[in-house]
């Protein structure tokens, strides 16, 4: 089985009008159409974690077939709030050296000198995303680093394959409450003839002498 990242989604994705919009919320575009889109609300979702509370709110997606019709694409539109409320974290940047008491970082934290709160889905590919599938994936930590905002990405998935897409992040350099919201953000997947299914994640990174990741997962779901 492999794992692997995917980054550097751009905020935007699919426009829809507003007919398409009042029947999205009956479910469904289209009824007694074999192809057409799917409407998936999501649970909202929180965890306690050292001096953070992680909600996630209003998530939703939009399942569709792949344009390519080949039985082995198909595309998800998620939308959804991640909102950290964290008390405690070191004002400001704390450079390279920013775990316990000075010492060199760990679980990623070497990599930034701020805490941060990222969000983004977990994308498998005839394998249920579940709490191993999670375990083994996340073993290396998920790179919270270098995010950006908008668009769409493309993944190829084989059987057994999980990929880690972040769809946005935030830096936290001070206490406080901070929210990142993402509508229509597009994840198509390719090559994966069986069946697929997502799941979303939030990571809240708290770095300095108490060092800490929080990680929110939400429900997962079918993407066909």
């Amino acid at each position: 089985m492999s794992y692997y990242h995917s980054s550097g989604l751009r905020r935007g994705g699919r426009v829809a009008g507003i007919g398409a919009a009042a029947t999205l919320a009956m479910g469904l575009f289209s009824t007694g159409v074999a192809d057409a889109d799917a409407f998936v609300p999501l649970p909202d979702g929180e965890k306690l974690g050292p001096g953070v509370k992680i909600t996630r709110t209003h998530e939703r997606a939009v399942v569709s077939p792949s344009l390519a019709a080949n039985g082995a694409g198909r595309v998800v539109w998620v939308s959804g709030t991640a909102t950290a409320e964290v008390s405690v974290t070191p004002e400001g940047t704390a450079g390279p050296n920013n775990g316990a008491a000075g010492a060199p970082g760990t679980n990623n934290s070497s990599t930034h000198g701020v805490s941060q709160l990222s969000t983004g889905y977990i994308v498998g590919c005839q394998v249920s995303i579940g709490d191993d599938a999670i375990s083994a994936g996340m073993s290396g930590g998920i790179d919270v680093d270098g995010f950006s905002v908008g668009g769409s990405v493309g993944l190829n998935l084989g059987p057994g394959e999980v990929a880690f897409v972040e769809v946005e992040g935030k830096e936290i350099p001070e206490p406080g409450v901070y929210s990142v919201e993402y509508e229509d953000s597009e994840i198509a997947i390719q090559g994966c003839a069986g069946y697929a299914q997502a799941r979303a994640y939030t990571v809240v990174e708290i770095i300095g002498d108490h060092y800490s990741k929080t990680t929110l997962y939400g429900m997962p779901f079918s993407i066909g």
